[in-house]
Protein backbone atom coordinates (compact mmCIF):
# COMPACT_ATOMS: atom_id res chain seq x y z
CA UNK A 1 0.00 0.00 0.00
CA UNK A 2 1.05 3.28 -1.10
CA UNK A 3 -0.36 7.15 0.38
CA UNK A 4 -0.37 9.80 -2.64
CA UNK A 5 -0.32 13.29 -0.62
CA UNK A 6 -1.02 15.80 -3.12
CA UNK A 7 -0.16 19.03 -2.02
CA UNK A 8 -1.93 22.39 -3.68
CA UNK A 9 -1.23 26.26 -3.84
CA UNK A 10 -4.24 27.71 -4.25
CA UNK A 11 -5.61 31.50 -4.85
CA UNK A 12 -6.19 32.41 -1.16
CA UNK A 13 -9.31 34.62 -2.80
CA UNK A 14 -10.69 31.24 -4.12
CA UNK A 15 -10.61 28.93 -1.13
CA UNK A 16 -14.60 28.24 -1.09
CA UNK A 17 -14.00 27.07 -5.15
CA UNK A 18 -11.47 24.46 -3.88
CA UNK A 19 -13.86 23.40 -1.09
CA UNK A 20 -15.61 22.48 -3.87
CA UNK A 21 -13.47 21.40 -6.10
CA UNK A 22 -12.61 18.89 -2.72
CA UNK A 23 -16.03 17.72 -1.95
CA UNK A 24 -16.50 16.55 -5.60
CA UNK A 25 -13.47 14.10 -5.12
CA UNK A 26 -14.99 13.16 -1.99
CA UNK A 27 -17.46 11.27 -4.37
CA UNK A 28 -15.54 10.56 -7.33
CA UNK A 29 -11.97 9.04 -6.00
CA UNK A 30 -13.69 6.04 -3.98
CA UNK A 31 -16.07 5.52 -6.47
CA UNK A 32 -12.72 5.00 -8.62
CA UNK A 33 -10.87 2.79 -6.50
CA UNK A 34 -8.55 4.78 -4.45
CA UNK A 35 -9.41 5.05 -0.63
CA UNK A 36 -9.79 8.84 0.04
CA UNK A 37 -8.39 9.84 3.66
CA UNK A 38 -9.19 13.35 2.79
CA UNK A 39 -9.21 17.02 1.27
CA UNK A 40 -7.82 19.69 3.55
CA UNK A 41 -8.16 23.14 3.09
CA UNK A 42 -6.37 26.21 4.62
CA UNK A 43 -7.87 26.89 8.38
CA UNK A 44 -5.03 28.35 10.59
CA UNK A 45 -1.67 29.80 9.02
CA UNK A 46 -0.92 29.62 5.30
CA UNK A 47 -4.17 30.81 3.32
CA UNK A 48 -2.52 28.86 0.13
CA UNK A 49 -1.83 25.69 0.72
CA UNK A 50 -4.00 22.65 1.07
CA UNK A 51 -3.45 18.80 0.60
CA UNK A 52 -5.32 15.79 -0.62
CA UNK A 53 -4.46 12.42 0.61
CA UNK A 54 -5.43 8.97 -0.44
CA UNK A 55 -4.29 5.10 -0.33
CA UNK A 56 -3.14 3.06 -3.48
CA UNK A 57 -2.30 -0.57 -3.48
CA UNK A 58 0.67 0.28 -5.93
CA UNK A 59 1.54 2.59 -8.83
CA UNK A 60 0.19 -0.23 -11.41
CA UNK A 61 -3.26 0.11 -9.69
CA UNK A 62 -2.88 4.25 -9.43
CA UNK A 63 -2.06 4.77 -13.27
CA UNK A 64 -5.55 2.40 -13.63
CA UNK A 65 -7.10 4.16 -11.25
CA UNK A 66 -6.22 7.73 -12.85
CA UNK A 67 -7.50 6.21 -16.40
CA UNK A 68 -11.16 5.62 -14.38
CA UNK A 69 -11.42 9.11 -12.88
CA UNK A 70 -10.46 10.81 -15.83
CA UNK A 71 -13.65 8.65 -18.10
CA UNK A 72 -15.90 9.46 -14.66
CA UNK A 73 -18.48 12.23 -15.66
CA UNK A 74 -17.82 13.90 -11.77
CA UNK A 75 -14.08 13.59 -12.77
CA UNK A 76 -14.26 15.36 -16.19
CA UNK A 77 -16.66 17.61 -14.51
CA UNK A 78 -14.03 18.41 -11.56
CA UNK A 79 -11.01 19.03 -13.66
CA UNK A 80 -12.65 20.95 -15.79
CA UNK A 81 -14.14 23.25 -13.00
CA UNK A 82 -10.44 23.71 -11.69
CA UNK A 83 -9.40 24.30 -14.96
CA UNK A 84 -12.29 26.80 -16.08
CA UNK A 85 -12.16 28.77 -12.18
CA UNK A 86 -8.50 28.80 -11.82
CA UNK A 87 -7.61 28.32 -8.20
CA UNK A 88 -4.90 26.01 -8.17
CA UNK A 89 -1.51 27.78 -9.11
CA UNK A 90 0.41 24.38 -8.09
CA UNK A 91 -0.11 20.93 -7.79
CA UNK A 92 2.62 18.67 -6.57
CA UNK A 93 2.40 15.13 -5.56
CA UNK A 94 4.47 12.23 -3.83
CA UNK A 95 4.09 8.75 -3.21
CA UNK A 96 5.29 7.49 0.30
CA UNK A 97 4.80 4.22 2.17
CA UNK A 98 3.91 4.08 6.02
CA UNK A 99 6.93 3.20 7.76
CA UNK A 100 5.36 3.70 11.64
CA UNK A 101 3.59 0.70 11.97
CA UNK A 102 2.06 -1.00 13.86
CA UNK A 103 1.17 2.15 16.14
CA UNK A 104 0.48 1.73 19.86
CA UNK A 105 -2.59 2.55 21.71
CA UNK A 106 -4.29 5.71 21.78
CA UNK A 107 -4.34 6.87 25.54
CA UNK A 108 -6.05 9.79 26.27
CA UNK A 109 -4.86 11.67 29.18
Amino acid sequence: MITCFIRYEIDPFKADAFTEYARAWGQAIPRCGADLIGYYAPHEGSSTLAYGVYNIQNLAEYEAYRERLRNDPQGRANYEFARREQFIRREDRVFLRLASAPHGELIKP
